[in-house]
């Protein structure tokens, strides 16, 4: 028997950028409307540049957000300075909202620990990248608990795949988050593909936001290919963990356009017919032409911005190239507050080893 209980779902434009009713008063501001608008389009230039930089063995596997531009660009922009991010592996968005170099995020993916320290001030708190699934989602509500013991108008956010919502980390975060009302807002980037598996075999909840439900908390959804509604319903729910009113679970429906990562290949299970009617809805085109109706916009002035876009990749890539190569010992460094002895012995190896190479020794 289906659930009952209707989801509400926000979208404000259609695929041609037009407005399907009353906008929210904010979108009077042509200045966040076009910032969204740049933002958008620097996260998917990078990610252009990221699939290069693999191909070509400069950077390890890399998790595409071709496609999905809207949602992480949106919860950047809504996030303040104080509040926390504890992301996944698809925040290269949100990551770039909040402060952190473009050349730091290569390093992540290059293998490099460096990659994680947080050079931004603004992200000095936020978490690493984390791979393995839903398991920040645990993190996040100790962040959370942490900042409504101290008493603090803070709030941490945390983000996932559709995929991460089957997991019991996931179900556990949701029902502690509820019972004990934290100031945590959970974002699950519904892009229709758990690697290989859809949506329609992940769950068979009639939407994901329905899981929140069970945990006593709201649940919603909003067209995450639609920037103006995800900063909408985002800003909304982080605002509301804010004033002490609990947390909130948003669903961002939108669709995976590349590969699951660079590792993947998405042809093997998805029709080519199915991703040409995906890109009817991308977020990108869809803001453009809304700019262009409301006269914030025009060819000139996107061209402009493309080649300023690539300039500022470019350098950043650069800049990456330059960094001196890590210690060979840093990977070690991060794992224990003290080094368990057989951990020792792999570090002092890989060290030796390292300085007869640098000598001029083989083997």
């Amino acid at each position: 028997m289906p659930l009952s209980v209707q989801i509400p779902f926000t979208r404000y434009l259609d695929d041609q950028g037009q407005p399907l009713g009353e906008l929210p008063g904010w979108v009077d501001d042509p200045e966040l409307l076009l910032h969204l608008y740049r933002q958008m389009n620097l996260v998917r230039v990078f990610d252009q540049k990221c699939i290069a930089l693999q191909r070509t063995g400069q950077i390890g596997t890399y998790a595409s957000t071709l496609g999905q531009e809207a949602i992480g660009t949106a919860l950047g922009r809504a996030m303040t300075d104080t509040d926390v991010l504890i992301p996944y592996y698809r925040d290269t968005a949100t990551q770039l909202q909040r402060g952190m170099k473009m050349e730091d995020i290569l390093l992540y993916w290059g293998g490099d620990e460096r990659g994680s320290a947080r050079s931004s001030s603004v992200a000095a708190e936020d978490f690493p990248i984390c791979v393995p699934i839903a398991t920040q989602a645990t993190h996040a509500c100790g962040v959370a608990s942490a900042f409504r013991i101290r008493q603090q108008p803070r709030v941490a956010v945390t983000t996932c795949g559709d995929g991460a919502t089957s997991k019991g980390d996931f179900m556990e975060s949701l029902n502690l988050a509820g019972v004990w009302q934290l100031p945590l807002v959970f974002i699950i980037n519904n892009n229709q593909w758990a690697i290989s598996v859809p949506r329609s075999l992940q769950s068979a909840a009639p939407t994901l936001a329905h899981k929140a439900l069970s945990a006593g908390i709201p649940g919603e959804q909003v067209d995450g290919n639609d920037v103006l509604a995800v900063y909408d319903r985002v800003h909304a729910a982080i605002e509301r963990a804010r004033a002490g009113k609990g947390p909130t679970l948003l669903e961002c429906v939108t669709y995976r356009l590349g590969d699951h990562t660079t590792s993947d290949d998405a042809s093997r299970y998805r029709s080519a017919e199915e991703l040409t009617e995906a890109w009817k809805h991308e977020p990108i085109g869809r803001l453009q032409r809304f700019l262009h109706q409301q006269g914030l916009w025009n060819e000139q002035r996107e061209q402009a911005l493309q080649q300023q876009l690539g300039e500022q990749v470019n350098a950043a890539v650069d800049a990456f190239r330059e960094v001196a190569e890590a210690d060979p010992a840093a990977p070690f460094e991060h794992l224990y507050q003290q080094l368990p002895d057989s951990y020792r012995q792999q570090r002092d190896e890989l060290l030796a080893r390292a300085a007869r190479l640098a000598g001029g020794e083989h083997g």
